[in-house]
C-alpha cells in the first residue's frame, strides 16, 4: 500500500457489509476514489457480479491491480474478469460510466478528507445516470464534513461515526 492511503477500517467495513448486506450475488458495484480496493474486494469476495474501481494515482492504482490479479488469479486486461479497473480522476470517470450507459447497484465514495469533495461526490453521483432505481451510495467522509439529508433524489437512510469518521447511507427516494 502506497504512504498516504488510508484504508477503510475493518470495524466500519463490517458494518458497511451488515447494513448493505454480505449477499452481492448478481450486482453491479461502483468503488469511487479505490485506494487500496479493500471495499470492493469486499464486494467481490460476496458474490457481486461486476466491480469496478476508479483511482487516479497511479502508484495506488498499479498496487490495487497486482493485488486483485493475487487475490482473484485474473488481469484486470481479461475479458473474464468480473472486476474492471480505470485510472482516471473520479469525476471524470463518473462521466465517462455515464456516457457508456454502465449502471450501478451500490457505489462507495471515500474521497480524500479535503473540504468539499466527500460533497461534490455525493452529488456528481446524483446528477448522472449510472444508478439501478433500487441503488444505495455509501460515502466515507471525515465528521468536519457535513452531507445533506436529502441530495436530489437521495435521501440519508443511516449514517455511523467510527473514530473520526462518518459512513453515511443513502437511497433513491421513491417517488411512488
Amino acid at each position: 500500500m502506497p504512504a498516504g492511503i488510508r484504508p477503510t477500517q475493518n470495524i466500519a467495513r463490517k458494518a458497511i457489509f451488515d447494513i448493505i448486506g454480505h449477499d452481492m450475488e448478481g450486482l453491479t458495484f461502483l468503488e469511487l476514489f479505490a485506494g487500496s480496493g479493500a471495499i470492493g474486494m469486499e464486494a467481490l469476495s460476496s458474490g457481486a457480479k461486476e466491480v469496478f474501481f476508479i483511482e487516479k494515482d497511479q502508484r495506488c492504482f498499479e498496487i490495487l491491480s497486482e493485488n486483485l490479479s493475487l487475490v482473484t488469479g485474473l488481469s484486470a486486461a481479461s475479458e473474464d474478469a468480473p472486476f474492471k479497473l480505470v485510472n482516471a480522476d473520479a469525476f471524470v470517470a463518473v462521466k465517462m460510466l455515464a456516457r457508456r450507459e454502465k449502471k450501478f447497484d451500490i457505489v462507495f465514495a471515500d474521497p480524500p478528507y479535503v473540504d468539499g469533495l466527500a460533497k461534490k461526490a455525493l452529488k456528481t453521483i446524483e446528477a448522472y445516470d449510472i444508478l439501478h432505481p433500487k441503488c444505495t451510495v455509501i460515502i466515507q467522509h471525515q465528521k468536519d464534513e457535513i452531507l445533506p439529508k436529502i441530495q436530489g433524489r437521495f435521501f440519508l437512510f443511516k449514517q455511523k461515526q467510527y473514530g473520526k469518521n462518518f459512513i453515511s447511507i443513502y437511497n433513491i427516494k421513491n417517488n411512488e
